[in-house]
Protein backbone atom coordinates (compact mmCIF):
# COMPACT_ATOMS: atom_id res chain seq x y z
CA UNK A 1 0.00 0.00 0.00
CA UNK A 2 1.06 3.18 -0.76
CA UNK A 3 2.81 4.94 2.21
CA UNK A 4 3.66 8.70 0.90
CA UNK A 5 2.78 10.30 -2.48
CA UNK A 6 4.88 9.84 -5.47
CA UNK A 7 7.51 12.20 -5.91
CA UNK A 8 6.33 13.90 -8.53
CA UNK A 9 3.28 15.19 -6.41
CA UNK A 10 3.94 18.52 -4.81
CA UNK A 11 1.99 18.32 -1.14
CA UNK A 12 0.91 21.84 -2.00
CA UNK A 13 -0.98 20.32 -5.00
CA UNK A 14 -4.39 19.22 -3.57
CA UNK A 15 -6.09 18.13 -6.56
CA UNK A 16 -2.75 16.15 -7.80
CA UNK A 17 -3.18 14.08 -4.38
CA UNK A 18 -6.95 13.76 -4.57
CA UNK A 19 -6.24 12.00 -8.54
CA UNK A 20 -3.26 10.09 -6.72
CA UNK A 21 -5.35 8.75 -4.11
CA UNK A 22 -8.52 7.90 -6.52
CA UNK A 23 -5.65 6.09 -9.03
CA UNK A 24 -4.08 4.20 -6.07
CA UNK A 25 -6.91 3.31 -4.37
CA UNK A 26 -9.87 3.19 -6.51
CA UNK A 27 -13.15 1.49 -5.10
CA UNK A 28 -11.17 1.07 -2.04
CA UNK A 29 -10.65 5.11 -0.68
CA UNK A 30 -13.78 6.82 0.91
CA UNK A 31 -13.84 10.79 2.10
CA UNK A 32 -15.50 12.23 5.35
CA UNK A 33 -16.37 15.69 4.97
CA UNK A 34 -16.95 17.77 7.84
CA UNK A 35 -18.50 20.57 5.40
CA UNK A 36 -16.60 23.10 7.62
CA UNK A 37 -15.79 24.62 3.92
CA UNK A 38 -16.24 23.96 0.82
CA UNK A 39 -12.81 23.09 -0.52
CA UNK A 40 -12.21 19.53 -0.45
CA UNK A 41 -15.63 18.32 -1.25
CA UNK A 42 -15.58 20.40 -4.99
CA UNK A 43 -12.11 18.86 -5.16
CA UNK A 44 -12.73 14.96 -4.52
CA UNK A 45 -15.99 16.05 -6.46
CA UNK A 46 -13.92 17.35 -9.55
CA UNK A 47 -11.00 15.11 -9.68
CA UNK A 48 -12.46 11.78 -7.99
CA UNK A 49 -16.39 11.72 -8.59
CA UNK A 50 -16.51 7.91 -8.08
CA UNK A 51 -15.19 8.39 -4.59
CA UNK A 52 -17.58 8.76 -1.83
CA UNK A 53 -18.32 11.77 -0.31
CA UNK A 54 -19.40 10.91 3.68
CA UNK A 55 -21.07 13.24 6.07
CA UNK A 56 -21.27 12.18 9.93
CA UNK A 57 -24.73 13.15 11.26
CA UNK A 58 -23.78 13.28 14.63
CA UNK A 59 -27.58 14.76 15.68
CA UNK A 60 -26.28 17.55 17.01
CA UNK A 61 -24.81 19.24 13.86
CA UNK A 62 -25.90 23.21 13.55
CA UNK A 63 -28.73 23.79 11.81
CA UNK A 64 -26.74 25.80 9.34
CA UNK A 65 -24.51 23.21 8.92
CA UNK A 66 -27.43 21.27 7.48
CA UNK A 67 -28.74 23.89 4.90
CA UNK A 68 -25.22 24.37 3.88
CA UNK A 69 -24.14 20.96 2.91
CA UNK A 70 -27.71 20.71 0.94
CA UNK A 71 -26.78 23.86 -0.80
CA UNK A 72 -23.21 23.01 -1.62
CA UNK A 73 -24.18 19.39 -2.81
CA UNK A 74 -26.31 20.99 -4.82
CA UNK A 75 -24.15 23.51 -6.57
CA UNK A 76 -21.06 20.54 -7.32
CA UNK A 77 -23.75 18.15 -8.59
CA UNK A 78 -22.71 15.51 -5.65
CA UNK A 79 -24.89 12.99 -3.64
CA UNK A 80 -23.54 12.32 0.19
CA UNK A 81 -23.49 9.18 1.66
CA UNK A 82 -25.19 10.07 5.22
CA UNK A 83 -24.02 7.81 7.98
CA UNK A 84 -25.66 7.97 11.43
CA UNK A 85 -25.31 6.79 14.73
CA UNK A 86 -26.62 3.39 16.10
CA UNK A 87 -30.22 3.58 16.35
CA UNK A 88 -30.40 2.95 19.90
CA UNK A 89 -28.02 6.13 20.01
CA UNK A 90 -30.70 8.93 20.77
CA UNK A 91 -30.33 12.81 21.59
CA UNK A 92 -29.59 13.00 25.20
CA UNK A 93 -27.29 15.43 27.54
CA UNK A 94 -24.47 13.29 27.33
CA UNK A 95 -22.52 15.50 25.72
CA UNK A 96 -22.79 17.78 28.94
CA UNK A 97 -21.17 15.40 31.43
CA UNK A 98 -19.38 12.34 29.35
CA UNK A 99 -17.83 14.34 26.22
CA UNK A 100 -15.68 11.69 25.17
CA UNK A 101 -18.22 9.39 25.75
CA UNK A 102 -20.94 11.94 23.38
CA UNK A 103 -18.14 11.82 20.57
CA UNK A 104 -17.39 8.07 20.64
CA UNK A 105 -20.91 7.12 20.17
CA UNK A 106 -21.12 9.69 17.53
CA UNK A 107 -18.58 9.99 15.56
CA UNK A 108 -15.94 7.36 16.10
CA UNK A 109 -18.27 4.73 15.97
CA UNK A 110 -20.33 5.85 12.98
CA UNK A 111 -16.29 6.05 11.15
CA UNK A 112 -15.53 2.82 11.71
CA UNK A 113 -18.73 1.65 9.58
CA UNK A 114 -17.65 4.14 7.08
CA UNK A 115 -14.32 2.66 7.01
CA UNK A 116 -14.88 -0.87 6.64
CA UNK A 117 -13.42 -2.73 3.97
CA UNK A 118 -11.79 0.41 2.97
CA UNK A 119 -7.92 0.67 2.13
CA UNK A 120 -7.73 4.27 2.17
CA UNK A 121 -9.27 7.60 3.87
CA UNK A 122 -9.17 11.32 2.69
CA UNK A 123 -9.58 13.88 5.38
CA UNK A 124 -9.49 17.60 5.22
CA UNK A 125 -6.84 18.45 7.85
CA UNK A 126 -4.54 21.14 7.95
CA UNK A 127 -1.43 21.94 9.86
CA UNK A 128 -2.77 25.65 10.56
CA UNK A 129 -5.67 23.59 12.44
CA UNK A 130 -3.60 24.02 15.52
CA UNK A 131 -0.93 22.57 17.30
CA UNK A 132 -2.39 19.02 17.32
CA UNK A 133 -2.00 18.65 14.12
CA UNK A 134 0.98 21.00 13.02
CA UNK A 135 3.07 18.17 12.16
CA UNK A 136 0.48 16.27 10.05
CA UNK A 137 2.05 14.73 6.54
CA UNK A 138 0.33 14.39 3.26
CA UNK A 139 0.08 10.17 4.01
CA UNK A 140 0.34 7.92 6.77
CA UNK A 141 -0.55 4.96 8.09
CA UNK A 142 -3.03 5.18 10.89
CA UNK A 143 -1.99 1.63 12.92
CA UNK A 144 -5.22 1.66 14.90
CA UNK A 145 -7.59 1.94 11.88
CA UNK A 146 -5.09 0.13 9.74
CA UNK A 147 -5.34 2.32 7.07
CA UNK A 148 -3.90 4.73 4.88
CA UNK A 149 -4.55 8.16 5.82
CA UNK A 150 -4.93 11.00 2.99
CA UNK A 151 -4.80 14.84 3.74
CA UNK A 152 -4.86 16.76 0.55
CA UNK A 153 -5.18 20.38 2.39
CA UNK A 154 -2.37 19.44 4.83
CA UNK A 155 0.04 22.58 3.75
CA UNK A 156 -2.62 24.58 2.70
CA UNK A 157 -3.33 28.49 4.67
CA UNK A 158 -6.67 29.83 5.08
CA UNK A 159 -5.90 32.23 2.50
CA UNK A 160 -5.32 29.33 -0.01
CA UNK A 161 -7.98 28.15 0.96
CA UNK A 162 -10.27 31.72 0.17
CA UNK A 163 -8.27 32.12 -2.89
CA UNK A 164 -9.87 28.40 -4.21
CA UNK A 165 -13.58 29.41 -2.82
CA UNK A 166 -13.24 32.92 -4.72
CA UNK A 167 -11.63 30.99 -7.89
CA UNK A 168 -14.49 28.49 -8.34
CA UNK A 169 -17.35 30.74 -7.02
CA UNK A 170 -18.16 28.52 -3.67
CA UNK A 171 -20.45 29.53 -1.09
CA UNK A 172 -18.75 29.28 2.44
CA UNK A 173 -20.37 28.28 5.46
CA UNK A 174 -22.86 30.41 6.86
CA UNK A 175 -21.28 30.83 10.43
CA UNK A 176 -17.97 31.30 9.56
CA UNK A 177 -18.80 35.05 9.04
CA UNK A 178 -20.36 35.27 12.72
CA UNK A 179 -16.85 34.06 13.99
CA UNK A 180 -16.79 30.34 14.07
CA UNK A 181 -13.31 29.29 12.93
CA UNK A 182 -13.78 25.90 13.41
CA UNK A 183 -17.76 23.97 13.50
CA UNK A 184 -18.19 20.84 14.75
CA UNK A 185 -21.64 19.81 17.05
CA UNK A 186 -24.15 22.72 18.21
CA UNK A 187 -23.30 21.89 21.85
CA UNK A 188 -19.86 21.77 22.21
CA UNK A 189 -18.94 24.77 19.76
CA UNK A 190 -18.62 28.21 19.94
CA UNK A 191 -17.11 31.41 18.19
CA UNK A 192 -13.93 32.51 18.84
CA UNK A 193 -12.41 35.99 19.59
CA UNK A 194 -9.47 37.65 18.28
CA UNK A 195 -5.91 35.79 18.83
CA UNK A 196 -7.97 32.92 20.16
CA UNK A 197 -6.59 29.37 18.24
CA UNK A 198 -8.69 28.47 15.79
CA UNK A 199 -9.45 25.09 17.40
CA UNK A 200 -10.76 27.15 20.79
CA UNK A 201 -14.27 27.27 20.24
CA UNK A 202 -14.49 23.13 20.17
CA UNK A 203 -15.20 21.90 23.51
CA UNK A 204 -14.18 25.11 24.75
CA UNK A 205 -13.25 24.90 28.94
CA UNK A 206 -12.16 21.37 29.22
CA UNK A 207 -8.77 20.05 27.78
CA UNK A 208 -10.28 17.55 24.73
CA UNK A 209 -9.06 19.46 21.40
CA UNK A 210 -10.25 16.34 19.05
CA UNK A 211 -13.03 14.42 18.71
CA UNK A 212 -11.26 10.66 18.13
CA UNK A 213 -11.55 10.64 14.20
CA UNK A 214 -8.52 11.65 14.27
CA UNK A 215 -6.21 10.70 17.34
CA UNK A 216 -5.01 7.12 17.55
Amino acid sequence: MPLSLPAEVDERDAAAIVRWAADAFGDDVVFTASFEDPVLVHLVATHAPTTPIVLLDTQYLFSETLDYVSDLCRRVNIEPTVVRPLPEVVPDDQWATDVEGCCQRRKVEPLARVLTGKSAWITGIRRVDGPTRADAPAVSFDPVRQITKINPLVAWSDDDLNDYIARHDLPTHPLVSQGYASIGCAPCTRPIAPGEDRRAGRWSGSEKTECGLHTS
